[in-house]
């Protein structure tokens, strides 16, 4: 049974490359017609695949639907939580995951730093979007023309001396982060608080969300939070390839 789901499996991305016919299939499986056709059907009745007119298989509306279904079911806060913590587990600081939706960069979901000093922000509040490196990271993946018109239409309070001052700056330090795939915001909302940030993946290679590690300079300074920088970007690229399918998430 399981050689058979598993050549019934592997059509699909055969077909996935564009329409074939029987021949080409069983070809491709190493298996005789009438075990291609009857492994075909099956899938047919399923609404995986649709057999066209000229004879030829492509993938079905079915499969699509599914796969649409699946990606809007996807909460991507419940996949990263565990991460999250574990990196929490690791280095003690605070740890946030962000997300961008209607215009705003939110919070939804933190976990505490094990130290006394601790920062004051709180899952579903905006962020500040014009200095957080959760936020870089999420506008920074859109597209050149609508990074644009966001930056050209926001507010840039100098919260400090290292806030970003206006638009002009805030593009170009976009560009930045977009090639080298990671953020800061050293100072520039609180001068006590330094954070690096890293973005969390869909299968099509899109930001879908961002997570940062902030701690204030009492605990640790700019330059020793930098060091963090590639177990936060492994953790991002853990939670990426588990939210989009590409690995199996761990067992309970």
């Amino acid at each position: 049974m399981s050689q058979t789901v598993d050549r019934a499996l592997s059509i699909l991305p055969l077909l996935a490359q564009g329409p074939a016919d029987l021949g080409q299939v069983a070809e491709r499986l190493g298996v005789h017609k009438s075990t291609a056709l009857r492994l075909l059907r099956t899938l047919h009745e399923h609404g995986l695949v649709y057999r066209q007119e000229d004879q030829r298989y492509r993938l079905g509306a079915r499969l699509f639907a599914l796969a649409q279904e699946a990606v809007e079911n996807l909460d991507v806060r419940e996949i990263a939580h565990s991460h999250l913590v574990a990196l929490n587990d690791r280095c003690g600081h605070t740890v946030h995951l962000a997300v961008y939706e209607e215009q705003e960069v939110l919070y939804i979901d933190k976990v505490e730093s094990r130290y006394p000093v601790r920062m004051y922000s709180r899952i579903g509040k905006p962020v500040a979007i014009t200095v957080a490196a959760v936020a870089k990271l999420l506008l920074a993946d859109l597209a050149e023309p609508e990074r644009r018109v966001i930056a050209e239409k926001l507010d840039y309070p100098m919260y400090t001396s290292r806030s970003t001052p206006n638009a002009g700056a805030f593009l170009k330090e976009l560009s930045v982060v977009r090639e080298q795939g990671w953020a800061t915001d050293l100072g520039g909302h609180e001068e006590s608080i330094n954070c690096i940030g890293a973005p969390i993946r869909g299968a099509d290679g899109r930001v879908v969300a961002a997570m940062s590690v902030s701690a204030p300079n009492v605990v640790v300074t700019a330059e020793e939070l930098l060091t963090l920088l590639p177990l936060v970007r492994r953790t991002a690229e853990t939670i990426s390839r588990e939210y989009s399918g590409t690995t199996r998430p761990k067992k309970a």
